[in-house]
């Protein structure tokens, strides 16, 4: 192992785990000085009696719910952000609460920026850290297992007019509590359990073999990577599994701190423009693209492959890492399909003409620049032909 010079790491949001620590809310938001929330919410967290649950835990501190923004699709954009700005500026919110998957939480982290900041969300803060101090409290509360939002830097946000995935990353973009309770994760139906779990196994081996990849990040990816292998089959298939998905909402959280801190590559480049142009879910198009990502960067970072190998429990003794690091793209390539996710681009709406396009936007995209092989705009549209 090469001698390490010099590495950061940061994290800033405190993370409450267990079942039934949706009750601590109203406490944690106390302790933060809220007292006007303006709440942004997935479709199913009223319907699931979610939100009720929150707005009794406020109301036990004193705290007034000021506002709601309920429905967020899977794919937010500028223009919902927008919309929840103006209306949790009017209603004098001092603390955003934010409760569903990576999209309402996004959201929110995206209002945060204008209600301390102001401004044009497109023109004054798209790119990376370009904020210069805290912004208002924020909690988040994950009801999926995958994206990791409670816990990392980013924000990724669609622009339609652009048809774009565009990434905002700053330390101060971090929750400042985050509330992991695997009870609220029960009712994520099998198909959506299984690819949010493939997102977070993405975040865990991009963030082993990006270059600003260190043993922080290491840890946490490698033991995210162990958590997914172990439990995500189980997850999915079987939805009342508590310990299942609680390794599940615990592996999503450390491998979003892990590449938070490390970053990501081509995969996650590739399948922002696929949600941008082609409306792909983040989780599927990145449960498609991984495999084909790594052996697209195998001869660059065997030895990086090897080590999710052995975090994934296969036998490695006596494999070369070249070896090693095929065994485990097989193995996920076997997952994926266990799942009964799509295997290919063009199940999910992706067409030939499309490529030429996605690989523009991939090679401009942001993650792309700590892949471990210098990627150019006509190797990244092979890889998507070999996925399509």
């Amino acid at each position: 192992m090469a001698l390490l010079e010099y590495f950061e790491f940061q994290t800033r949001t405190k993370t409450i785990f267990g079942a039934g620590t949706l009750s601590e809310v109203g406490k944690e938001a106390a302790r933060l000085g809220g007292r006007k929330v303006f709440i942004v919410a997935g479709s199913t967290a009223r319907r699931l009696g979610m939100l009720k649950r929150i707005e009794e835990s406020l109301k036990t501190e004193g705290i007034k719910v000021v506002g709601t923004l309920e429905g967020i699709p899977p794919n937010s954009d500028i223009e919902i952000v927008e919309k929840g700005y103006q209306s949790a500026k009017s209603s004098g919110a001092d603390l955003l609460l934010t409760i569903g998957g990576g999209s309402p939480i996004d959201t929110a982290k995206g209002m945060n920026i204008l209600l301390t900041e102001g401004g044009n969300l497109l023109e004054d803060h798209q790119g990376t850290y370009l904020l210069e101090r805290p912004l208002k409290p924020l909690i988040a509360i994950p009801t999926t297992a995958g994206t990791g939002s409670e816990a990392t830097f980013a924000a990724v946000i669609r622009d339609n007019q652009q048809k774009l995935k565009l990434s905002f990353i700053s330390p101060y973009l971090a929750p400042d509590v985050a509330i992991l309770d695997p009870e609220l994760t029960l009712s994520m139906p099998p198909k959506l359990a299984a690819s949010t779990g493939m997102d977070a196994l993405c975040h865990a081996i991009e963030s082993i073999h990006s270059l600003q990849n260190e043993p922080i990040a290491d840890g946490l990816a490698l033991h995210a990577i162990k958590l997914i292998s172990q439990n995500l089959k189980e997850a999915t298939k079987n939805s009342k599994n508590t310990e299942a998905r609680s390794n599940m909402l615990i592996a999503s959280n450390i491998a979003g701190l892990a590449f938070s801190n490390a970053l990501v590559g081509a995969v996650h480049a590739m399948a922002h423009a696929c949600g941008g142009l082609c409306e792909v879910p983040h989780g599927i198009a990145n449960a498609i693209l991984l495999p084909y990502g790594m052996e697209y960067n195998l001869d660059y970072c065997p030895d990086r492959y090897a080590l999710a190998a052995k975090a994934w429990g296969l036998e490695t003794k006596g494999l070369s890492d070249k070896s090693a690091a095929k065994a485990v793209i097989e193995a996920i390539k076997s997952l994926t399909k266990e799942l009964g996710l799509p295997q290919k681009l063009s199940e999910v709406g992706v067409k030939e003409e499309n490529i030429g396009k996605l690989a523009e936007d991939a090679i401009s995209d942001g993650s792309i620049y700590n892949n471990p092989r210098e990627a150019t705009e006509e190797e990244i549209a092979e890889v998507l032909r070999k996925a399509l």
